[in-house]
């Protein structure tokens, strides 16, 4: 059953994180809130009325300006009273004494109508209701048809992603049969992005055909654990002709063929993750038929030297973004070839590549001069030499991840320490950095997030010489055995700006 209850205490089955957000699908009605998925059929049946309100109507957020509560008879104070004309007739209001339920009409005192207007005012909530999580206001959505009228404009829902489940795409009918849900709710709020998990072939297209904006306004797509084929790729990526973001995650059925046919000269961003089928050969799919690439993520065990060498003068024209997670057959040689087919990057990965040292460090530091973010975590055979490389080359860099780079020492630190534009450092689970190092970090001013989480060997008293860093706005040591419940007190008096995660 949904839990109604006001955004403060809410268990939503919303969950929001780096944009993405778990909206099941609207009822057959086409708009029923995002948030009824499981229960009894006729448990469904009562939800799925002709009304668009839900029976169960929540009490308002505390955060809203009118806050009543119902405190005896002769008193409806509550939600149902103050927008009780824009509510469904015969609506029962949960919670309320059965003798009140039989009460005739009460007419509104003037304060109590000015409030209901109040309350109503499609200005007013335009404004208020920015102020609300994706989880609050698919809650919020359910009060009343203003409510949700204004709520379903899709300003509201921008840079939302959708998950849906294989599971929740389809309602069983009486017959036994299924049948596909209804997306209206979906296309009313204008959604460009989804993402999709354990589908088939079938069910994409089934999307395809029931969600209105598919064929234009769909603008990313991410299929995670999906056992799609090579033909279901190509029916998705053929049908879908806005489509310019799409995301492969644990999806082990499809081929390199199938890049080779599928593969559409429209995407702009592409990543492969977890494919066990993805080798040298795909790449070259990619760099054939995807001269407008910006970014490419890729994680893939098979992946090797070679494949670094294929991209093309357009991708090494348009391509920006390269992050390359785990792929354990890259060395140096494969630097040297990156480098030269992509010389215009600004972020680069080569998270857990363990074959690369510090000659391919160096090598990026000379040839990738615009780069502004590089991740080397898990990077094992990174050494302070590497920092040396980047502190003197790589005067645009903002963001440096050497997390479990374990062989990093202090005197790398005072490397970085010289880098005037670097904002974000990440040095988790350095295990030989020492007070001695951190304190080559106190006089850059520049630094807006330090990670130290999992370094064993600071203190409490370096530690607390970062209160220097007054523009620190987070700063992350779990993990950290110096960080102390006092050193967290001292933080607070001297780093009030600053978030500090213990």
């Amino acid at each position: 059953m949904l839990n109604m209850s006001t955004p403060s205490e809410l268990k939503s089955p919303c969950v929001t994180r780096n944009g993405l957000v778990k909206l099941p699908p609207s009822q057959p009605n086409g708009l029923g809130s995002a948030s009824i998925t499981k229960g009894t059929p006729a448990a469904k049946n009562r939800l799925c009325q002709s009304s668009s309100v839900p029976s169960i109507l929540p009490p308002p957020p505390s955060s809203l300006p009118y806050h009543h509560h119902l405190d005896g008879p002769g008193m409806p104070n509550s939600a149902a009273s103050l927008l009780g004309s824009d509510l469904e007739p015969g609506m029962p209001l949960v919670g309320l004494k059965p003798s009140l339920r039989q009460l005739p009409p009460l007419t509104l005192p003037k304060p109590m109508l000015l409030e209901r207007q109040l309350v109503l005012d499609e200005k007013l909530l335009n404004r208020l209701l920015w102020y609300f999580t994706t989880a609050e206001k698919c809650v919020l959505a359910q009060v009343c048809k203003t409510w949700r009228k204004v709520l379903y404009q899709p300003k509201f829902w921008e840079g939302v992603t959708p998950i849906l489940h294989a599971k929740e795409l389809y309602t069983l009918l009486p017959n036994g049969e299924k049948e596909f849900v209804s997306l209206q709710a979906f296309a009313l709020r204008g959604f460009q992005s989804f993402c999709l998990v354990g589908v088939s072939d079938l069910d994409i297209c089934e999307f395809i055909d029931n969600y209105p904006l598919s064929k234009k306004g769909v603008r990313s797509v991410s299929l995670k654990r999906s056992t799609i084929t090579d033909a279901g790729l190509e029916v998705m990526l053929e049908q879908m002709q806005g489509l310019m973001h799409l995301e492969l995650s644990g999806c082990n059925d499809f081929t390199e063929a199938g890049l080779w046919s599928s593969l559409n000269a429209r995407l702009t961003s592409l990543s492969v993750s977890d494919c066990i089928n993805v080798a040298d050969d795909a790449i070259a799919a990619i760099s054939q038929l995807l001269p407008n690439l910006s970014e490419l993520s890729l994680q893939a065990y098979h992946v090797t030297d070679t494949a670094m060498a294929y991209f093309t003068a357009k991708q090494g024209y348009t391509t920006h973004t390269l992050r390359l997670h785990s792929c354990w057959e890259i060395t140096n040689h494969g630097v040297v070839n990156m480098v030269h087919s992509l010389p215009n990057l600004t972020a680069l990965s080569l998270s857990g590549c363990s074959k690369i040292t510090d000659d391919g460090v160096e090598l990026v530091a000379e040839n990738l001069r615009k780069l502004r973010s590089l991740d080397l975590s898990w990077c094992p055979r990174i050494t302070d030499m590497a920092l040396e490389y980047i502190a003197c080359d790589l005067h645009k860099l903002e963001e440096l991840v050497l997390d479990r780079c374990v062989r990093i020492t202090d005197t790398g630190l005072g490397y970085l320490s010289t880098m005037s534009s670097l904002r974000n450092l990440y040095l988790r689970w350095c295990c030989q950095v020492q007070d001695f190092g951190l304190q080559h970090l106190f006089g850059m001013r520049s630094l807006r997030l330090l990670s130290l989480a999992g370094c064993p060997l600071l203190t409490t008293t370096g530690l607390s010489g970062l209160i220097q860093l007054q523009e620190l706005e987070e700063l992350e040591l779990t993990n950290c055995p110096g960080a102390t419940a006092e050193l967290f007190k001292y933080y607070s008096q001297h780093l009030p700006r600053c978030m500090v995660i213990e």
